[in-house]
């Protein structure tokens, strides 16, 4: 029987690329929108798209012999402009072939040709593209989202950066090369959890320019950053799974630097990568023809009357029907000789615990030095607080640089066990933590653990100490991000875990809607 064969219309932004594909790439053929200056104009793509459809779409037909099952285009997320040009052009094509529609969500689709090239079956992603940052997995038939930029995408940030220099679009290539000739100054980290922000950084890169500090400086330093931020999240997602492969998608993917520092990560993991090849990193038609034919074939298709675009179409809103892998997470179960987090390894095999911070060969080493200094102290001075305050915490007896010698806990990690009543509790031991002033920074299942009626917080490398409403509602979707990507039940773990806060924090309401705003600057996509 022969292979499904769908033509894909990509067109989401500045790219009007078409292709075909069976089981491989038959043809592709794009037409990129260049802005004569400034960044992209969603009016000007879209105009771009009309004018120039017709030619790339009737070039890719007949390099394929006019043989089509179906045609399959992005429909969403992106520019709405874009969306709307090229979701008429799909459905013109598919009514003149008498064939089905299949509307594919952008950000999936990358993830499926990493799939497709790799022939990995279950890897944690990094999705990073102008307008999209984020890490994903795979959990009951959709693309879970364990962290996101809550800002600005780090393509948009680099570009921004760029054109208040008057570097055309696209402006990371033109970083990128003169990131070679830098030297490491220190700009701004922000990682919360495993989520992100890049427009504080952005803009001290830019203010570093005005003092006097030289572009290539900046650059290097800009992409260093950035970068050690986005693969240090991902290796957050690889630790907290226990999953053994990893992939780098979307434009952003493209640059040297960062597969270099992917790859590094991956390496001193035992973590499998393999680099895709330029032409599937960027938006491309080819992981839409991919994409619209495992939705072909598995039945999912699009009514031309419901084929609606959706600017804001966002990976975990998609129902994976092609996929019938188990999606396991936490394979590698417990351990009580060594436990290795995304930052540390910790010892297990003495009566004490002893945690120790290994220096990350992807980072640059002076901000390397830096983090590892200041995440050590911050996680003694904060640990030793919330105990003196009533929190479950162990108790601390030594600290070094980068060494942190404390009680062993002999209990069991939450994610292994999470329900209701373990949430519940969560939710108490983090009302103590806030009422003490302490945000814990990273609050995953896997460094809560249960132990004699308690729930007891680890890892507090992130801590700070604040009163302020902001970073306490930050803890909570850090928290509620792990529930919606790991587990089967997270309304109800959120439940639980809200009532738990409130019995013993007073102004949980508060940080609640703080939360529910935060959740939906993640949204805006």
């Amino acid at each position: 029987m022969p292979e499904t064969r769908v033509l894909g219309i990509e067109g989401t932004a500045w790219n009007f690329s078409v292709a075909v594909f069976d089981e491989e790439l038959v043809c592709l053929h794009s037409s990129p929108y260049v802005p004569p200056h400034g960044g992209i104009h969603p009016r000007e793509a879209a105009q771009h798209h009309a004018k120039v459809a017709a030619d790339v779409i009737e070039k890719v037909l007949a390099e394929a012999g006019n043989d089509i099952d179906g045609v399959a285009f992005s429909i969403g997320p992106g520019l709405g402009p874009s969306l709307r040009t090229t979701a008429t052009a799909a459905r013109s094509l598919a009514l003149k072939c008498d064939v089905p529609l299949i509307g594919v969500n952008h950000c999936v689709a990358h993830v499926e040709i990493g799939r497709w090239y790799t022939k990995y079956t279950d890897p944690i992603v990094l999705y990073a593209s102008g307008a999209n940052t984020q890490v994903l997995g795979f959990l009951n038939d959709r693309y879970r989202i364990f962290g996101e930029t809550l800002d600005i995408g780090l393509g948009n940030a680099l570009d921004k950066f760029a054109r208040s220099h008057n570097i055309p679009h696209p402006g990371g290539p033109f970083i990128e090369e003169m990131a070679k000739k830098g030297s490491y100054i220190p700009l701004p980290y922000t990682v919360k959890g495993m989520d992100l922000t890049f427009s504080g950084l952005m803009s001290a890169a830019k203010d570093a320019i005005a003092r006097g500090e030289s572009m290539e400086d900046v650059c290097y330093s800009f992409q260093e950053t950035a970068f050690a931020m986005c693969v240090e999240v991902t290796e957050r997602a690889i630790a907290h799974t226990g999953k053994d492969e990893a992939i780098l998608v979307g434009g952003v993917g493209a640059n040297n630097r960062l597969q270099e520092m992917f790859r590094i990560m991956c390496e001193e993991r035992g973590t499998k990568f393999t680099t895709l090849p330029r032409m599937y990193m960027g938006d491309n038609g080819a992981m839409i023809a991919y994409t619209g034919k495992v939705m072909l074939d598995a039945g999912s298709t699009t009514l031309i009357e419901t084929s609606f675009v959706n600017p804001g179409y966002r990976p975990d809103q998609t129902m994976v029907t092609w996929r019938n892998d188990a999606d396991k997470l936490f394979a590698l179960g417990q351990s009580d000789i060594i436990e290795r987090g995304a930052e540390a390894v910790v010892d297990l095999t003495g009566r004490n615990a002893i945690k120790k911070r290994i220096s990350k060969g992807y980072r640059v080493p002076a901000l390397d030095t830096y983090l590892i200094t200041e995440r050590t102290r911050a996680e003694a001075r904060c640990i030793a607080i919330a105990r003196r305050n009533g929190v479950s915490v162990p108790v601390i007896r030594e600290i070094t640089e980068n060494e942190i010698t404390m009680e062993k806990l002999d209990g069991d990690v939450l994610k292994y066990i999470i329900s209701n009543d373990y949430a519940y509790a969560a939710g108490k031991s983090i009302g103590k933590l806030h009422k003490a002033g302490i945000v814990h920074g990273d609050l995953t299942t896997s460094n809560m653990i249960w132990k004699n009626g308690h729930v007891y917080l680890l890892d507090f490398g992130l801590a700070q100490i604040t009163d302020e409403i902001e970073p306490r509602g930050m803890d909570l979707h850090v928290l509620f991000q792990t529930f919606e990507s790991t587990t089967s039940a997270p309304t109800e773990l959120k439940h639980a875990f809200c009532d738990g806060y409130h019995s013993i924090f007073p102004y949980a309401d508060a940080v609640i809607r703080r939360e529910q705003e935060i959740e939906l600057r993640g949204r805006y996509l």
